[in-house]
């Protein structure tokens, strides 16, 4: 029987990952693709990102609009609550036998709501995760009750979701789909992105992506100001800002990261890189600084160093490469100094990253293409002995 699993992807961010997952489903004769983009995917201010999914032959079923032209915390809550309606609005058309999401976001729980009041069981991959500084990381949890197949990147993780009161048989240890990435795609060089993206590459250079960080009692306006102010002292480092996400406080950034490029001719902003583009990026820069996943999820295994500032990843398996600092100038000028020595820029070679060796994409496929979606709605809590 033909099963129908309908992925939810609202940014660049989490279809990244998505992409090889969403690939083999497509190719799988059992199963049937179906894709709805909401959130930051259908947003003009970060670059209608939906065009990349289409862009790669994929066919999207249903768009949902969920974002105003604010990010304050009713605008964020009403954007949460039309994500739930039009997902649930697109769950009755569709009618899929499983909803497949990734991650933490307020239109990704707004999504997984909408499943579970549609009656239709979710999967559920990275979950188990700690990132104390934002409300993400109780989105997270809240989508790991909802769920009721789950996919997780460490033997931390898994230990995490069980202690959730998740059934361990539901529980499947896959290890990280951005080492997939990074190994399925054929990296660009430097002179590539250079022409592609219209950047001059000075001797060191650093890719910069830095978001809300919404429970911090540090305002996201003074972090991400002590941050610049901490580069603007680089004025030899070749800096590539990415767009912050559309969280509360992510406008304000914004705002200072394009006045801060305007003024400084060896920085670089750009609305959305698209994965080969960032990877590409990634690999090629002496590091990454930010809050971003990506410096701890993918940057490892491209053997690359990353400081990573505040408490929004506060909680996350860190490999040796991560470096990490407070929102505060002096402290982030030491950091980078560390990061772009030549002593620790040595150590790199032979970091290890703890997402695995890749392959979480073949497994994910492999026990969608097994497992049983007749009657796991119904959960019992499963108590630790």
């Amino acid at each position: 029987m033909n099963r129908k699993i309908c992925v939810v992807t609202g940014s660049r961010a989490d279809y990244g990952l998505l992409r090889l997952v969403m690939k083999g489903i497509e190719a799988e004769p059992s199963l049937t693709l179906q894709i709805i983009a909401t959130g930051m995917h259908l947003s003009p201010t970060f670059g209608l990102t939906y065009k990349e999914i289409e862009g790669d032959g994929f066919k999207i079923d249903q768009k949902v609009e969920c974002l105003s032209s604010s990010d304050s915390p009713v605008a964020i809550a009403e954007a949460t609550g039309k994500a739930l309606s039009g997902c649930a609005k697109a769950f009755d058309e569709l009618k899929p036998d499983l909803v497949l999401v990734l991650g933490d976001r307020f239109e990704i729980f707004a999504a997984c709501s909408a499943a579970l009041l549609s009656r239709i069981p979710i999967a559920h991959i990275h979950g188990g995760e700690v990132t104390a500084g934002a409300y993400d990381e109780a989105f997270r949890h809240s989508i790991t009750k909802m769920s009721s197949i789950h996919f997780v990147a460490t033997e931390e993780y898994k230990k995490r979701v069980i202690q959730l009161g998740e059934d361990p048989c539901t529980v499947h240890l896959v290890g990280g789909l951005g080492v997939d990435a990074i190994k399925e795609l054929k990296l660009l060089s430097k002179d590539e992105i250079e022409q592609n993206l219209g950047i001059n590459f000075l001797d060191k250079s650093l890719l910069v992506t830095f978001h809300a960080a919404t429970l911090e009692a540090q305002a996201p306006e003074e972090q991400i100001r002590e941050l610049l102010a901490a580069l603007s002292s680089r004025p030899d480092v070749t800096l590539i800002f990415t767009m912050s996400n559309a969280d509360t406080g992510g406008l304000e950034i914004m705002r200072q990261i394009k006045d801060f490029v305007e003024k400084n001719d060896n920085a670089y902003l750009f609305e959305s890189l698209g994965q080969i583009n960032y990877l590409s990026c990634m690999a090629i820069v002496d590091g990454i600084i930010g809050n971003s996943s990506s410096g701890i999820l993918e940057a490892p295994t491209l053997k690359v160093g990353a400081v990573n500032i505040g408490s929004r990843q506060l909680g996350r398996s860190q490999a040796e490469s991560v470096i990490n600092s407070r929102a505060n100038k002096v402290e982030l000028e030491k950091a980078l100094d560390k990061l772009l020595s030549l002593e620790f820029q040595a150590t790199l070679e032979f970091c290890n990253s703890p997402y695995g060796e890749g392959g979480a994409s073949i497994q994910i496929l492999r026990i969608l293409r097994k497992a049983s979606f007749d009657g796991i709605l119904g959960k019992s809590f499963y108590d630790l002995q």
